[in-house]
């Protein structure tokens, strides 16, 4: 095992877990929230929840995400202009504009939620879980040499 193994292990779990989490919330804490909860109390609790999450994620996974990606990019040589190469380049360009889009539309999320605009923050929601999930194809399509 090398300090690149470690990087790279790093990378995965970080990007498993918000995805994993964003899943979790999606699919066994809404659901039930909705089924269980009155409507002021299931707004209370989701609202913990998404504070909670992206409190984690702005301390936690989106460190460790670039940071890692940035270290894995400089390790395989991948530049600015290489992006635009066929293969690794165009993949890896792709991975990264939508890892911003799913970004934005994860904050627009936060926002819409707090701005009181409920249709508008479950179409981001949904768009961010549907990125992410873009996201992680993209990374196992990457060629690995």
């Amino acid at each position: 095992m090398t300090w690149w193994t470690v990087v790279r292990f790093l990378h995965v779990l970080a990007a498993a877990l918000w995805v994993g989490g964003q899943l979790t919330v999606s699919l066994v804490v809404l659901p039930l929230a909705r089924r269980l909860l009155d409507e002021r109390r299931r707004g209370e609790v989701l609202t913990a929840v998404g504070r909670r999450f992206g409190i984690i994620t702005a301390a936690v996974f989106l460190p460790v995400q670039l940071g890692t990606g940035v270290a894995l990019a400089w390790r395989k040589g991948v530049t600015w202009a290489s992006l635009a190469d066929p293969g690794y380049g165009r993949i890896l360009a792709a991975k990264l504009l939508l890892f911003c889009a799913v970004m934005a539309a994860a904050a627009l999320h936060g926002w819409a939620s707090g701005a009181g605009r409920p249709r508008f923050a479950r179409i981001m929601a949904i768009s961010s879980l549907a990125g992410s999930l873009g996201v992680v194809l993209l990374a196992t399509a990457l060629p690995a040499t």
